[in-house]
């Protein structure tokens, strides 16, 4: 059995990536947490905007309230802070 993942979805995804970066760099070199504080905050922050957009577009019905698109971008924001979450521990 072979799953299509929608173009939306996709989109979305791309969209948490930088989001989850910049959110990792931000609770890492503005707040100076301890790590696992900053991952915490940063994943919090990613969690709030992907689905405050969500809930956003159902109560303005602006746009198309999806429960997997604000998961496509957690999924993309917890990408996104891998990335930085590496890039701190390499240098």
């Amino acid at each position: 059995m072979k799953y299509k993942i929608a173009a939306d979805k996709w989109r979305h995804f791309y969209v948490g990536i930088p989001m989850g970066m910049v959110l990792q760099m931000l609770a890492r070199w503005l707040y100076y947490p301890p790590l696992i504080h900053a991952i915490l905050l940063a994943l919090l922050g990613v969690i709030a905007i992907s689905y405050g957009f969500e809930l956003f577009s159902k109560i303005t019905g602006l746009g198309i309230y999806d429960f997997m698109d604000a998961v496509a971008s957690v999924i993309g924001g917890v990408l996104g802070m891998g990335i930085v979450l590496l890039i701190i521990l390499i240098f």
